[in-house]
């Protein structure tokens, strides 16, 4: 379990030993001369439950680290997506049924949608806002407070913006939580999405 801040800019041959995969995928890489970790989601992945969909899929591609307590993650992730929902970001996850993942979803021809997911009791509920087509690099930060979370978002690193506070259910009831860096192709393979660094710090914000 990580107690200690952690601040990851992939410049190494190799991932932390801190970092476990959830549904690793087939093609990845850490490119050392950019510093960045490249994802490279299987077709027909994705994480959802249940809601107005009707179907559930929980096979996206998540690499964490275990936590307890209030921590604050953030990255910045550039994507170069391909088909309608290409998505990379950050997740919180307790269990199949208990989860949030927030990042900027594709949608061709018109505004991809800057969001979260948020799921309970097995249900999945999505909160958007339009951005432009051409925002493929953005920055995501979770607080997670108790037994909530604030998910916030920027497009410079520095002037965050909120999209969303949720409560975790089932939190209450568990010691840690897997938390990282996420990806999901929910209609083909093509996409690519770049992860600049992870950072991880244990509290709550200063201020």
């Amino acid at each position: 379990m990580n107690t200690q801040p952690l601040h990851l800019r992939f410049d190494q041959p190799a991932l932390d030993p801190a970092l476990r995969w959830h549904c690793e995928p087939a093609r990845w890489q850490i490119d050392a001369d950019t510093s960045r970790l490249v994802l490279h989601p299987g077709a027909k992945t994705d994480f959802w439950q249940r809601t107005h969909y009707g179907f559930e899929v929980d096979n996206g591609h998540f690499l964490h680290l275990q936590a307890s307590g209030d921590f604050v993650l953030t990255t910045q992730v550039s994507s170069s997506p391909v088909h309608q929902y290409d998505q990379a970001g950050l997740m919180l996850r307790i269990s199949p049924s208990c989860w949030l993942k927030t990042s900027v979803e594709f949608e061709p021809g018109g505004p991809s949608r800057l969001g979260a997911v948020v799921t309970n009791a097995q249900y999945s509920d999505w909160s958007t806002q339009s951005i432009p087509a051409d925002g493929r690099s953005v920055w995501f930060r979770l607080r997670a407070e108790s037994e909530d979370c604030i998910v916030e978002s920027s497009f410079d690193g520095s002037d965050w913006q909120q999209l969303r506070i949720a409560h975790l259910m089932e939190r209450s009831a568990v010691q840690s939580v897997a938390c990282g860096l996420y990806a999901c192709s929910p209609q083909g393979a093509g996409y690519r999405a770049e992860f600049h660094f992870l950072d991880f710090k244990p509290g709550r914000l200063a201020g």
